[in-house]
């Protein structure tokens, strides 16, 4: 007990000495950053300016890529500073914040998910009250409730991890997880763990469940529907599918990291695990949507084709 402290700084311990090297992976992730930030403004630019797509599904797909913006504004501009840096420290202040940002981006993330399944369920399975529920108010319900409950749940999580003595400022990683700090504690984190694995368990179980019910449901519609109809559903439904799929595969790397200890991983698989969840599904969300729905591909085929004669 004679070793508790109060971090003001902690160590990203992940870095370690890269020479120069560095400059590569520098360059690397400030074009990954650019794409992201320029793929994302591109879908939320599109669904803004154009009226026809002021509807709940593209509504929630831009409330996704807002979240995305958020999520990487939080992890890459100290990682791009971090990678050009000697020392790899950051305060107690900003560590907290950047969990904050990050986490709270992995909730909403998977809220939104969630909310786009519950909107295509109506849509498939109750077209004719289609309009009668999914009004601009039950819409704005929606996605208040999906940032606030992310807010919510991540503000406990810090508020607790605030509160404990540490026996070290080592984190292995290439950012702040608040696991990571909890981990540091010299006392008792059974209250910490307990809300951690309460919030883990709700948060990703029952969405998971209530997307599986969804899909349930919509497949008994469309077996007994058009071939017309059946195209259509999957039209809307496949890219929600494929970003589901891709967010559970890449949030799980980041549950796995959690529970194991990193120094027993390959540095390499480490870091893959770790930045995953926060590169991975920015990048691919956006193209996966301007890819499948008609309305979004021919509105950036329409930019790029004006782009194209105002060069020429």
């Amino acid at each position: 007990m004679g070793n508790e402290t109060v971090a003001t700084a902690f160590c990203l311990s992940f870095f370690g000495d890269m020479g120069h090297s560095r400059y590569f992976f520098f360059f690397l992730a400030l074009l990954g950053y650019c794409i992201i930030i320029l793929l994302n403004l591109i879908l939320v630019l599109i669904i803004f300016l154009e009226k026809h797509l002021h509807e709940p599904m593209y509504i929630f797909l831009c409330g996704l890529s807002v979240n995305s913006l958020y999520g990487t504004a939080g992890f890459f501009p100290r990682f791009l500073a971090d990678l050009l840096s000697d020392t790899h420290t950051i305060t107690r202040a900003a560590c907290f914040t950047q969990a904050f940002i990050i986490y709270s981006y992995a909730i909403s993330e998977l809220s939104f998910l969630t909310v786009m399944a519950y909107d295509r369920y109506v849509a498939i399975t109750e077209p004719l009250q289609y309009n009668i529920i999914m009004t601009p108010r039950h819409i704005s319900v929606l996605i208040a409730v999906s940032w606030l409950c992310s807010v919510f749940c991540m503000g406990l999580l810090i508020m607790l991890s605030a509160r404990l003595p540490l026996c070290g400022n080592q984190i292995e990683r290439l950012y702040c997880s608040n696991w990571s700090i909890v981990k540091l504690s010299c006392v008792n984190t059974t209250l910490n763990n307990a809300v951690g694995f309460f919030i883990s368990s709700t948060g990703l179980f029952l969405p998971l469940c209530f997307i599986l019910y969804s899909y349930m449901k919509i497949l008994i519609v469309c077996q007994k529907s058009s071939k017309a109809f059946k195209k259509k559903s999957l039209q809307t439904c496949l890219p929600h599918l494929v970003t589901l799929v891709n967010y559970s595969i890449t949030i799980l790397s980041e549950v796995t990291l959690n529970r194991f200890e990193t120094k027993d991983m390959l540095t390499t698989v480490a870091v893959m695990l770790s930045l995953e969840f926060i590169i991975i599904p920015p990048f691919l969300n956006p193209l996966i949507y301007g890819l499948n729905l008609p309305e979004i591909r021919k509105r950036i085929m329409h930019l790029l084709g004006n782009k194209k004669i105002f060069i020429q």
